[in-house]
């Protein structure tokens, strides 16, 4: 059994974590760790848990090595700035490490800086980290001590694009993307925005040209391209609990057809398990991937325009988070990939 600690338990991306955690056959939690609800039953602050977890949140403080003996692994469910600490000290305790905040994304440490405006204090480690985009880059997380777990909207955006950057079908300066995220995406944190009044019933953009999420997708398209990527990404918030539908533009400069995109998609994408591409003429939705690790991928090439579409859907806290960590454990610890995470979509 691999033995696990989750810092940061009580957000929901935490949550995520060990709800999959106690359906996976090789995993077994030692300590959710919890600030605000230490020596609480985990199933008293979440009723879905009742009878499946309901040990007692611990604080776990890093000053004290101690209190990390004992596990093979520890997930980092932290906002950024506070993970660098709980990695530093994991790493030197020879424990293995699957950071979710974007402290080891981002390679370049001053562009992590400029976005985040928090100094990185883990160099070393930062060094070591591997992007755990697991369909990218999966023979390097086998070997990783330290995995920068995606985020969500990266997830969407480059799983879409990156076969045909790799086909270099993609015209960069004029890549454009528009995505749209449930509200748990936010987190748990009282935020006027996500207040039910006032995000029900409405729609709308935020972050237009300054999200925290764009230098870590423009490296990882900046590396499958080859070149240097730019992107004009827009996110918006909708009144739905999770997903992410991200649609992606720009101008189709090998006049491909619908059925070469198809093909293109088959050569890189056949054999994941967790990529589902629709039929041509068929677009994702994200009830389709609700509570699920998969990313359902659709395109289109609009003849009109000469443009090409592209559509993916993500669960943002599944597969765009604590599914894509799971995943990341199981490469790290040479199980099948898709060990607890065989999931069925939730439909209505």
């Amino acid at each position: 059994m691999i033995k696990i600690g989750i810092l940061g338990s009580t957000g929901y991306v935490g949550l995520e974590l060990a709800r999959l955690l106690s359906n996976h056959p090789e995993a077994e939690v030692v300590f959710l760790d919890s600030r605000s609800y230490e020596n609480k039953a985990y199933s008293s602050i979440f009723p879905n848990m009742k009878n499946i977890i309901d040990i007692p949140c611990v604080s776990i403080n890093l000053d004290h090595e101690e209190s990390l003996k004992g596990i093979d692994l520890l997930f980092c469910a932290l906002p950024h700035g506070l993970s660098q600490k709980a990695v530093q000290t994991a790493y030197r305790l020879g424990i293995k490490v699957i950071d979710m905040s974007a402290d080891f994304r981002i390679k370049n440490a001053a562009v992590y800086e400029e976005w985040y405006n928090v100094k990185h204090e883990a160099l070393p480690e930062l060094n070591k980290a591997v992007y755990g985009l697991c369909e990218l880059h999966r023979e390097d997380i086998k070997k990783a001590e330290i995995i920068a777990n995606p985020g969500c909207y990266p997830t969407s955006i480059i799983l879409a694009l990156y076969p045909l950057l790799k086909e270099k079908a993609v015209t960069l300066d004029s890549l454009i993307v528009d995505s749209k995220s449930g509200v748990s995406g936010a987190g748990r944190n009282l935020n006027d925005a996500i207040i039910y009044g006032q995000c029900n019933e409405s729609v709308k953009a935020y972050s237009i040209g300054s999200h925290r999420h764009t230098p870590e997708i423009e490296q990882e398209l900046s590396l499958a391209a080859e070149e240097e990527t730019m992107l004009q990404f827009t996110p918006h918030l909708i009144p739905m609990t999770r997903g992410i539908l991200s649609t992606i533009y720009f101008n189709n400069k090998k006049s491909l057809t619908d059925k070469d995109m198809a093909e293109i998609y088959e050569q890189y994408y056949k054999d994941e398990f967790f990529i589902r591409l629709l039929q041509i003429g068929e677009l994702p939705q994200t009830k389709a991937v609700y509570g699920t690790n998969y990313c359902d991928i659709g395109f289109k090439a609009d003849k009109r325009t000469n443009r090409i579409v592209l559509v993916s859907a993500i669960d943002n806290l599944v597969k765009g988070a604590a599914g894509q960590a799971v995943q990341n454990m199981n490469l790290l610890f040479d199980l099948k990939e898709t060990t607890g995470l065989k999931l069925t979509p939730v439909w209505p």
